[in-house]
């Protein structure tokens, strides 16, 4: 271990500033690489996930040295030795259920939610700091977190419209027309890994819909793609998911 970084494995404000920058950062690196493949969590959910995680990891260091620090004389007024990360623990676990409520899939088979379920379940660590008086980590955290998912939201966007795999949602007349929307396509030098036919879907409904995901080999607009395809007759709608 580097002896410059003992000051900084210290429960100081500097310590704890760094901490959490580098959960910012780092786990906002890991988010820009799942938007650039255009995955359903991206930039700012993981940014939020790492924040939450580094601030419950120092909560729990915080509750260790106030507890044979400034508590330790409260404490030994207590018959039995307390364990002050227990019901932390608890929240922690269970508040995950309730952030899986938030997360949808959509009719188009596009993930709805996540950045919520992340923002709430980090929300619910600053409670926790909140209620072991952890006041530095949660300022911190709730800046660096604001700046996330206020901020950044451009950013984000910025990323998917860049990326080179795209994910349409198309609806059309019939599966017979499903070769003109493959060969609309390939003209656009669009080579297509996957396509996923809503086989559940009434055969006899007036339309048909399938997720092309698809790869953009040469850089191009997303506008342009879109526009291209909606052109055809047999395509009713199109979305980009």
């Amino acid at each position: 271990m580097l002896p410059f970084f003992d000051y900084f494995r210290q429960l100081n404000i500097a310590g704890v500033a760094l901490r959490l920058l580098l959960a910012t950062i780092l786990g906002g690196y890991i988010g820009y690489e799942r938007g650039r493949k255009h995955r359903a969590a991206g930039l700012r959910t993981y940014m939020i996930v790492c924040i939450g995680a580094a601030l419950t990891l120092l909560i729990g260091q915080y509750q260790f040295t106030m507890y044979r620090g400034a508590w330790q004389t409260l404490i030994s007024h207590i018959d039995s030795d307390p364990d002050v990360a227990r019901y932390g623990a608890q929240v922690v676990n269970g508040i995950g259920f309730l952030g899986a409520g938030t997360i949808i899939l959509t009719g188009r088979r596009e993930v709805k939610g996540l950045t919520t379920a992340a923002g709430l379940w980090a929300s619910a660590c600053m409670g926790l700091a909140i209620g072991a008086g952890f006041y530095e980590g949660v300022f911190l955290c709730v800046i660096l977190i604001a700046v996330s998912m206020r901020a950044l939201s451009w950013l984000e966007t910025k990323i998917v419209e860049r990326t080179r795999n795209v994910n349409l949602f198309v609806e059309f007349g019939s599966m017979k027309q499903l070769g003109e929307i493959i060969a609309s396509l390939k003209t656009l030098n669009v080579r297509i890994l996957h396509i996923d036919i809503d086989t559940d879907s009434d055969k006899k409904a007036p339309s048909q819909n399938a997720v092309f995901y698809v790869r953009i080999l040469q850089p191009m607009p997303h506008e342009e793609l879109l526009s291209t395809v909606a052109a055809l007759d047999c395509v009713q709608t199109i979305y980009e998911l």
